[in-house]
């Protein structure tokens, strides 16, 4: 499967986040800054934000501050989806398939919505243990199974920024290897990855990553 290398230069810069939900804070005032090639993990207990805080970076929740995506020669974009939406993956715990498709034609599928071709499909399967599987139903898949899945997408449409929620959630220690593998390849390749888990993810130590604990006091 071929490699996917980032070369624009994409760094992001949070200031003063605060998010509000039902009239209860959920973030409040976050700041920090984030470079290409580099992870962002986010930790906390349930409620505290992580999810949240995805959901801002993503422009679908309103919040207060500032977040600043520089991309290139470009100032700060912050809150303009059409700048930086063909930038990102936004990953969730739900799987969004099309059970009655195979696992090619769903794969297939995400490229052509993401401005694709299939040309990484098989790769893809390949590489998320899923290979061999190509033209087997997705309703028919193991939860864990059907997480892979989901992750594949990362593999067929290269994006450089992931978001992403609970990647190894559902998944077994192998699948937690198989998480940190993908994300140490795409820091490798000057992606940027921000993760909300509160598993720990075996990422390779050459890595840069930073924690920020939005459950802290």
């Amino acid at each position: 499967m071929k490699k996917n290398r980032f070369d624009v230069k994409i760094d992001l810069e949070i200031r003063n986040l605060s998010c509000w939900r039902q009239e209860k804070p959920i973030l409040e005032n976050i700041g920090f800054e984030l470079g290409q090639g580099k992870c962002l993990l986010l930790r906390g207990p349930n409620g505290s934000g992580k999810s949240t805080m995805l959901l801002c970076l993503s422009n679908i929740l309103p919040y207060s501050g500032d977040i600043s995506w520089l991309v290139g020669d470009k100032g700060g974009v912050g809150g303009d989806e059409t700048e930086i939406s063909h930038l990102v993956h936004f990953i969730t715990a739900q799987t969004a398939m099309k059970p009655a498709l195979s696992l090619a034609e769903n794969l297939a599928f995400w490229a052509a919505m993401s401005g694709d071709d299939d040309s990484r499909v098989a790769g893809a399967l390949e590489k998320s243990g899923l290979g061999g599987l190509d033209d087997f139903a997705a309703g028919h898949l193991s939860t864990g199974q059907k997480h892979r899945l989901s992750l594949a997408r990362l593999l067929v449409s290269p994006r450089p920024i992931w978001l992403l929620d609970e990647p190894s959630s559902t998944l077994d220690a192998q699948g937690d290897q198989w998480v940190g593998e993908l994300i140490d390849d795409h820091l490798k390749n000057n992606g940027m990855v921000i993760a909300a888990t509160h598993r720990s993810i075996p990422l390779n130590r050459d890595s840069t990553v930073h924690t920020l604990d939005l459950g802290a006091s």
